[in-house]
């Protein structure tokens, strides 16, 4: 089994920015990718980014892109997303999943954390 916990999320105001972490435990040779998705009430989760861990393919979704990005620390089993210029819009629980690729869709994921609640004020 893999267990994935973020961390980071809060309160920030529009145009502040913010770090989100998710370390990784147990079984992470079993997987190849990790990503953010992010999922905002009454909407469906939706992607944010992800990479594969070894380097090479990195995604952003078309709204995100330019103002967040995804990185990782090989040592921590660990994988950030730096949040900048943040949006009401933004504002969602934030989810970190891990797989065999660099995926977009949801149920390509074999592992999720448990969310991170992000929230940014106009």
């Amino acid at each position: 089994q893999v267990q994935l916990v973020e961390s980071g999320g809060g309160l920030v105001q529009a145009g502040g920015s913010l770090r989100l972490s998710c370390a990784a435990s147990g079984r992470t040779f079993s997987f190849s990718a990790m990503g953010w998705f992010r999922q905002a009430p009454g909407k469906e989760r939706e992607f944010v980014a992800t990479r594969r861990w070894s380097g090479g393919s990195i995604y952003y979704a078309d709204s995100v892109k330019g103002r967040f990005t995804i990185s990782k620390d090989n040592a921590k089993n660990t994988v950030y997303l730096q949040m900048n210029s943040l949006k009401p819009e933004d504002t969602a629980v934030y989810y970190c999943a891990a797989g065999f690729a660099a995926e977009l869709l949801p149920w390509k994921y074999d592992y999720w954390g448990q969310g991170t609640q992000v929230t940014v004020s106009s």
